[in-house]
């Protein structure tokens, strides 16, 4: 490849100005083919910053390779918060579902050393739990302890 491109974006929003313009105009790639190919990819993060890399050619072809938001950014996202609480064990800042939990967990997986979702979903839970959010109301960590009993099996099978 002829060069490499690392910049933030918020998902599905990308656009030719900056940060991502500047860095692309230089280049012989065509800067709308790219962010779209961009906003294509990580639509399901909407406004969630994303790590993107492109690599380039002389002959303007492209490669994008989409990274994953860090696990808190994506808790904030789903849950509506902006700051995890200071004491997480006290004061809770938000309460997920289930479901968003496993939101959270799938879009997470790949970045995770799970195998399966309930186990994505359980990293998940323990980023909860330090950022003070309680899930199906309860604290994270008596989630979690209902996650290894199995209760949660069904609503966590990929």
């Amino acid at each position: 490849m002829a060069g490499t491109i690392e910049v933030l974006v918020p998902g599905g929003q990308a656009n030719p100005g900056p940060p991502l313009g500047p860095e692309l105009g230089p280049t012989p790639v065509d800067v709308q083919a790219v962010v779209q190919e961009i906003n294509d990819q990580t639509e399901a993060f909407d406004g969630t910053e994303v790590p993107v890399t492109v690599d380039y050619d002389d002959d303007g072809s492209f490669e994008i390779d989409v990274g994953v938001p860090p696990t808190a950014a994506l808790v904030k996202d789903e849950a509506g918060f902006d700051t995890g609480s200071g004491e997480p064990q006290k004061d809770f800042v938000a309460d997920l579902s289930i479901d968003q939990v496993k939101t959270i967990a799938e879009q997470k997986h790949p970045d995770l050393l799970a195998y399966d979702t309930r186990n994505a979903a359980k990293e998940v839970v323990g980023t909860c739990a330090s950022m003070g959010v309680t899930i199906e109301g309860e604290d994270a960590r008596e989630f979690k302890e209902k996650v290894d009993a199995g209760e949660y099996d069904d609503a966590l099978s990929a």
